[in-house]
């Protein structure tokens, strides 16, 4: 609905400015200063525009942009007429128009309001059939995501079948390959003993020459004495008996003298001897022994040195940090527990393993960090040895249950084996080799201080004081601990070791302890001898035989009646002497088959 007011007959022709609003037919302010209402003026607009616009031919830009030659040529505007006053019926018009605008502009319009309804109904109907059409696109999605996994079900399976039968495959092949190494094994261990016999052989012409040459030594002296005390008696038959007898004393201290000066170059000469030829064997069967993977005592000691100090690096590297101490804490705190419930029970002795091995690799979970993993096998080793000390000491029948549970952990956890002898060369020093610790250590450097070389050889501080144990209480610990290593030695494994817990390990310890003076004449070394006999002395008979028995044999002689000078096995001392007497007890009964 539109409304407008009537136009008045503008009293001027002249052409006026546009006014740029209406008042709907009201007079302004503006207007009424010229004496003429705005719809005079919108009168005369219109009737110039008609007027141009009828008039639309062209003409000269001065007439096109309404311009004058000069200001002066320019028309005054004539005065504004005053407006004639309105009648009545005119000004009641113009009133009713304003109150008609009035009202348009608050006018309440139905149909904006029905619009207005329509658009939010027709929004909600959107929105309802968006929302049922999302619905329908994700149970959709659903079931095209749950045929997926029926497939993808289907396929595994499929493809674990085909493993299956891969690793049947595979089964079969490894088995005809066991069999192919264990053809491979008995030929080599034939040949072995068939080297250890020629050894041996050799070993034993050494020490019969060795004793042959002292013999002739010893006779050869004691006729040279003789010649010299008879020569002396004519010469001194002369003299007066207190001279002779003077003379004879002073000639008497003097061979003594000579006698242990000449006996401690001959030890001298005999070490070195010794050492020369132990370097020069060991020279001459480097190459073969490289052929066959045997190793020297030397190597063993620098590869358990060396592991070891890199397993303290990894527990310092643990240690360092907050957050991985943390977690290697949380760890290590279930393996002692655990080590110290071991009893003598198979069903037990299995699910103590299971629990140590799901603590080192636990299932359904992230393998550990390389260096946790690490300082855990450090730990773990270290509770083994540690229950040895205390458990083993006061019960030896403990070592058996507590090394099957260390076997089943070298059978099962990787790098568990280097880690654990490297423990075990700390824990008491160079006996499990065996070896003379050196004087220097793996970096050819002397040792800082002779604290840390005693520290090597296995010695720790007393539990009644602060000084270092006592050579008993050494003794006593350290044979606990290789009980342990003994009775692992004589399980049988399911799948190869390392090398130093194969059951030969047992033979090239004794071999190297025999060759070695400088442990034999420790009191520790018959102590150790009893308790690896104790433990696979008749066991070892029954597999080595003859063999077994020449070595025994060897042993006994160097505990009854020594070797050359009076030389016995364990020294002079006190437990050396009670762990000689247990040593040769124990040869006699295997030997009698008791």
């Amino acid at each position: 609905m539109k409304f407008g007011a009537p136009r008045s007959i503008s009293p001027s022709p002249v052409r006026r400015k546009p006014r740029s609003r209406s008042t709907f037919g009201l007079q302004s302010d503006s207007d009424s200063d010229y004496g003429y209402s705005s719809d005079s003026y919108s009168e005369s607009e219109s009737d110039s525009d008609s007027s141009r616009s009828t008039d639309s031919r062209p003409s000269s830009p001065s007439s096109d942009s309404f311009c004058y030659a000069s200001e002066s040529e320019v028309p005054k505007l004539p005065p504004k007429p005053k407006h004639p006053p309105r009648n009545t019926a005119e000004q009641q018009r113009i009133e009713d128009t304003v109150a008609a605008i009035r009202l348009r502009t608050r006018h309440h319009d139905p149909y904006e309001d029905w619009e207005r309804q329509t658009r939010m109904d027709a929004f909600r109907t959107a929105r309802k059939e968006l929302s049922a059409t999302q619905t329908r696109f994700h149970t959709e999605q659903d079931r095209i995501r749950a045929e997926a996994d029926q497939r993808r079900a289907a396929r595994h399976a499929a493809q674990m079948a085909d493993v299956q039968r891969r690793l049947a495959g595979v089964r079969l092949a490894q088995k005809a390959e066991e069999d192919q190494l264990r053809e491979a094994w008995k030929l080599r261990e034939k040949d072995i003993w068939d080297r250890i016999e020629g050894v041996i052989k050799i070993e034993e012409d050494k020490v019969k020459v060795r004793l042959e040459v002292e013999r002739k030594v010893q006779e050869e002296k004691e006729r040279k004495l003789k010649e010299e005390e008879m020569k002396k008696r004519l010469l001194e038959e002369k003299r007066k008996q207190e001279e002779e007898k003077k003379r004879q004393d002073e000639a008497e201290a003097k061979r003594l003298e000579d006698e242990k000066k000449k006996q401690e170059q001959e030890e001298e000469q005999l070490k070195l001897m010794e050492d020369l030829l132990k370097a020069e064997r060991l020279e001459n069967e480097r190459e073969h022994r490289k052929a066959i993977g045997m190793t020297t005592a030397e190597d063993d000691w620098f590869l358990a040195r060396a592991f070891l100090q890199e397993v303290k690096s990894e527990v310092a590297k643990v240690k360092s940090n907050r957050e991985v101490k943390s977690e290697w804490s949380k760890w290590r705190r279930q393996i002692t527990p655990k080590i110290g419930q071991i009893t003598d029970d198979e069903v037990h002795i299995n699910r103590i393993s299971t629990e140590l091995l799901n603590i080192m690799r636990p299932p359904n979970m992230p393998a550990h960090d390389p260096h946790i993993y690490k300082a855990l096998l450090s730990s773990l080793s270290k509770a083994i040895l540690l229950q040895a000390e205390t458990e083993v000491t006061a019960e030896k029948k403990s070592a058996k249950p507590l090394a099957q549970v260390a076997f089943n952990l070298l059978n099962t956890v990787p790098d568990f084996a280097e880690i654990f002898f490297a423990k075990l060369v700390q824990r008491t020093g160079g006996w499990p080799i065996p070896i003379v610790v050196p004087k220097e250590d793996i970096d050819e450097k002397p040792w800082k201080d002779e604290a840390a070389r005693t520290k090597a050889m296995g010695y720790r501080k007393s539990s009644v004081s602060d000084d270092l144990e006592s050579a008993a209480e050494y003794t006593t610990r350290v044979a606990g601990i290789m009980r342990v290593y003994f009775h692992i030695l004589k399980i049988p494994p399911r799948q190869p070791l390392q090398a130093m817990f194969q059951l030969p390990r047992l033979w090239i310890w004794l071999s190297r302890l025999a060759g070695e003076r400088g442990l034999l004449e420790t009191a520790v070394a018959p102590q150790l001898i009893y308790t690896a006999l104790d433990v696979m002395g008749s066991y070892a008979r029954q597999l080595w035989g003859h063999q077994w028995n020449k070595l025994l044999e060897l042993i006994y002689e160097g505990v009854s009646v020594g070797f050359g000078s009076g030389r016995f096995i364990g020294g002079s001392s006190p437990e050396g002497i009670a762990a000689r007497v247990r040593v040769e007890l124990e040869i006699e009964r295997i030997l009698l088959g008791a």
